[in-house]
């Protein structure tokens, strides 16, 4: 899966991964690859990313919304 992570300033993340664990507004959820197409907003958290290395790389964002498609994953972020 492709994943972005944008603010207002700046794209802070491109890439591919397996795995993007996210603080959703009625609970953390993941996302997975196949994915169901999904618009969710975020509330104050952490971001957790595994790369297709199976590294793992941790953001904290202030709010946001999340949009998956087909295996896209957009994360606009207030701030991080």
């Amino acid at each position: 899966m492709k994943l972005e992570i944008v603010t207002p300033d700046a794209k802070i993340y491109t890439g591919e991964v397996k795995l993007v664990q996210v603080p959703g507004a009625d609970g953390s959820f993941e996302v997975l690859k196949n994915h169901a197409p999904i618009i969710s907003t975020l509330t104050k958290g952490k971001v957790q990313i595994i790369e297709e290395d199976d590294t793992e790389k941790i953001f904290e964002i202030d709010k946001g919304v999340i949009e998956v498609m087909k295996n896209k994953i957009i994360l606009l972020a207030e701030k991080i």
